[in-house]
This record gives structure tokens, sequence and C-alpha cells, in this order.
């Protein structure tokens, strides 16, 4: 290929890029309200059902159908407790990809105040927790997200070629997007050990959940403005951030018309997606996306 050629491909790309960016708008179309989760602290879709999970009386997932233009319950519970014991009472993501182990996150509150928590990432089994409705016998391993700075939310996405478990901070210095290599993951016990840890970029702060577009190899970071408050959808280049070690906006978008607290976000096709917020009414909101 030649000079000028390269240099005309280059442009075009570049071109390609921006209409991109200035293409992505997120609108909410919708609020509804989806009772006994507690504080509903994310979502999940996972082949054609959709899990929300929170942080009830112990840590509880809830699945449903699409029925028509929103979700219907289909009485299936699954509580995340182990001989009745609470074992993932705020749960945080859920890393599932079909092919890898499953991971759930944890944050565990070490004071009454709020200021200190510990994260922990389960590997489970989870078709034995679709089977049995809870934890027992489908507790594989416990691991201590000790990597990470204040936080832990697992979601798979896949970075040249490869699976990894991605998860980020929720605070207000230093955070930062981690990508663990799955295998060692699974079998750790805390996730400082060698080779666990494969990449990370930093980020902004206040990252509640991530959510991975396989087809765009874009992040999204489900994020609060200020703590515990207001929407805000941040969309990064995960190669570039990757490579880059600090994360790559496309575009942040911020809802400024909902004031609660953010929590999780999935698509439901390639534009419809369903936003959770921690409120006790209009905690499912259906949005709009355009890009």
């Amino acid at each position: 290929m030649n000079t000028f050629k390269v240099i005309a491909l280059t442009l075009f790309l570049g071109l390609m890029t921006a209409a991109f960016v200035a293409d992505i708008n997120v609108t909410l179309d919708c609020e509804a309200t989806v009772d006994s989760l507690g504080a509903c602290q994310g979502v999940s879709k996972i082949g054609n059902r959709f899990f929300l999970y929170g942080d009830r009386e112990v840590g509880v997932i809830r699945e449903f159908k699409l029925q028509g233009d929103s979700l219907a319950y289909i009485n299936k519970e699954y509580k995340l407790t182990q001989n009745g014991q609470d074992v993932i009472g705020h749960p945080t993501g859920i890393a599932y990809n079909g092919k890898g182990p499953v991971f759930m996150g944890n944050s565990i509150r070490l004071n009454k105040e709020g200021t200190s928590w510990k994260a922990v990432i389960y590997n489970i089994n989870w078709q034995g927790l679709l089977k049995t409705g809870t934890l027992d016998g489908n507790l594989i391993n416990t691991i201590e997200d000790d990597a990470c700075i204040q936080g832990t939310r697992p979601e798979y996405v896949k970075y040249k070629g490869k699976w990894y478990v991605a998860t980020a901070d929720y605070g207000n210095k230093g955070n930062e997007v981690r990508l663990y290599d799955p295998e060692k993951l699974a079998a750790c016990k805390k996730t400082s050990e060698p080779g666990v840890l494969y990449k990370r970029f930093s980020c902004s702060p206040w990252v509640q959940n991530l959510h991975w577009v396989a087809n765009k190899g874009v992040l999204i970071l489900v994020q609060n403005q200020i703590e515990g408050r207001k929407w805000r959808f941040t969309y990064v280049d995960l190669q570039k951030s990757v490579d880059s070690g600090t994360m790559q906006v496309i575009k942040q978008i911020d809802l400024n018309n909902r004031a609660d607290e953010l929590e999780g976000f999935t698509f439901i096709d390639s534009n419809r997606g369903i936003a959770v917020t921690s409120s006790r009414k209009n905690n499912v909101n259906y949005t709009s996306t355009n890009w």
C-alpha cells in the first residue's frame, strides 16, 4: 500500500471514529418498579434471561424474561447463602461468558460507618445455583480481591482474542480497571498472587458496574457522577485503554434527569437496554441507545 493510500485510509478511519463518537446517545424511555430485591445492585443478561440481583435480608438473584417490551418475573429466585447463612450479601457483578468459570463479586462492610470494605470474588457453579437455588454445594472457591483499590465488580471482556475478567473500583481516587486471567483467578486465594493480574488502566471515579459490548470492542463504565448519586455512562475503547494504561474515552453521557444511584446496565439487543438503581421505586429503567 503506497503512502497516499495509507494517509487516505487513516483519514477515513478517523472520520468514521468521529462519527461513531458523535452518534452515541442514551435516552430513558420508561420506568418500572421490581420488588423483593432489596436495593438492586445490578443486572446481567445470560442467554435469553435477565438476572437482577440485590441485597435483601440476604443476597438474592431473581430471574426474568422479556415479555413484550418489559421484564416479567418467572418465579425463580436464588439465595446467595450457604447452610442458611448469607455469603454474598452485597452482590456487585456476575461474570459469565458461557465458556469459562463463573464469578460473582461481593463487597463486605467492615465497620458500621461504611467507610471500610473488603472485596471478594467467588467462583461458583452457575448451573448448580440455578438448579438448587442456593450456594450449597455450588461455591467452588472464595478469592480475596486484595489487588483492588476499593471494590470489585467482575465482567468478562475480550482483549486481543483472549478472555479476561475485568473489574473496577468504586471510590474517588486511584480508580482503575483491572484484567484478571480467568483460569488463574478461579484457583487463587488472593488476586495479588503472581500471574492473576494481567493488565490495568486508570479510570474515573464511582464505577458501580461494567458492561462489555463485544461487537464494538467497547467497555461501558456504569457510574455515578458523585458518590451514590446521578447517572453516568462512560464508553471506553478497551484495547486502547489497556495499551495506554489509562481509559480512552469514546463518549461520556450524563443523564441529569435522574438523581438516584445507578447500579447496573445491560443491553436487551443492539439498541435497547435496562438500567437498574438501588431505589425502592422506579428501580428498573428501559433505555434506548443510538450508535
